[in-house]
């Protein structure tokens, strides 16, 4: 027997940053089951510099073409004014708000003995007080009306770290802790709060990854993200590592530890190694983004890893 079509008639969803790539590709993913959705884009380039209402337009209207049900909005997740006005734009344009993804994100990559703080403000902003922003608001509505679903965009920088990205590592961790807050606090009020570390090919990772990069494409991120949004998902405040067609759960573990009695820097030092424990078999425990990707590659190829 078939499993029932997930049905999003009645829903109305928010993507934040969906004039293009993954955003656009949820947009059309949540559409084409029946959402109606707040495309949300500012329409800046990918340093967050500049506007135009051009990208959100257009998904609109490739929406509303399509049969589906859309509208435009073009203010900024970065202040808590925007975040209010696009929560604001769903309620005036559909009555209520369900589902909200956090997609928006921008790019000042540099060694972080380089970095700036106008390159730390502007990513901490978009992508951290940007997803606080937008689904404060939304989560009140949620809670009233007993449904929610909230959607993070973490990332492999977040979890297993990147060169050059300490301000877009540190935000999209913090995300993560966004996560499991919201999942908590949402519980009693069937408002369910997941995370996405996704890896597609996206104006963000174009020429990264060769050959692979017909495996990436973002609708196939898209499919876990129609989950994680509908009525019938069944987790929250997990993390997931989603590329291609492999999906998988991103765990924080803890070793056995060690107690020590007259603790001591010393004696924490002849003890370091049963602190850190003994490597688990069963699981991965990857130490940067590019040791993320090529388990992923493993995985899609079928070469053991």
């Amino acid at each position: 027997m078939s499993e029932p079509i997930m049905s999003f008639d009645g829903r109305v969803a928010i993507i934040t940053g969906a004039g293009g790539g993954l955003g656009r590709s949820h947009a059309l993913a949540l559409a084409e089951r029946g959402a109606s959705i707040v495309v949300n884009d500012l329409g800046g380039a990918l340093d967050g510099s500049g506007s135009s209402a051009s990208a959100a337009q257009k998904v609109v209207d490739e929406i509303n073409g399509l049969g589906g049900t859309a509208v435009p909005n073009h203010d900024s997740v970065a202040t808590s004014e925007g975040g209010k006005a696009i929560v604001q734009a769903g309620v005036d344009a559909f009555g209520r708000v369900d589902i909200v993804i956090n997609n928006a994100g921008i790019l000042r990559d540099k060694a972080f003995h380089k970095m700036d703080q106008a390159m730390i403000d502007a990513v901490i902003d978009v992508h951290l007080k940007g997803a606080f922003f937008v689904t404060q608001p939304a989560f009140v509505l949620m809670r009233e009306q007993g449904f929610g679903r909230i959607i993070n965009t973490t990332s492999a920088s977040g979890m297993f770290g990147n060169f050059g990205q300490a301000n877009y590592g540190a935000a999209k961790a913090g995300l993560v802790g966004l996560t499991r807050v919201l999942s908590l606090e949402g519980a009693s009020h069937n408002v369910k709060a997941n995370a996405i570390a996704p890896i597609a090919l996206t104006r963000m990772t174009e020429g990264i990854f060769g050959e692979l990069a017909a495996s990436f494409s973002p609708s196939s991120v898209s499919q876990l993200v129609v989950y994680l949004a509908s009525e019938g998902c069944a987790v929250s405040g997990n993390v997931y590592s989603v590329a291609g067609e492999r999906i998988a759960r991103i765990i924080t573990m803890e070793s056995h530890g060690a107690v020590i009695d007259g603790l001591t820097p010393e004696a924490i030092g002849e003890q370091i190694g049963q602190i850190n424990g003994p490597s688990v078999d069963e699981l991965f425990e990857p130490r940067s983004l590019d040791e993320e990707t090529l388990i992923i590659a493993q995985a899609l190829s079928g070469e053991p890893s």
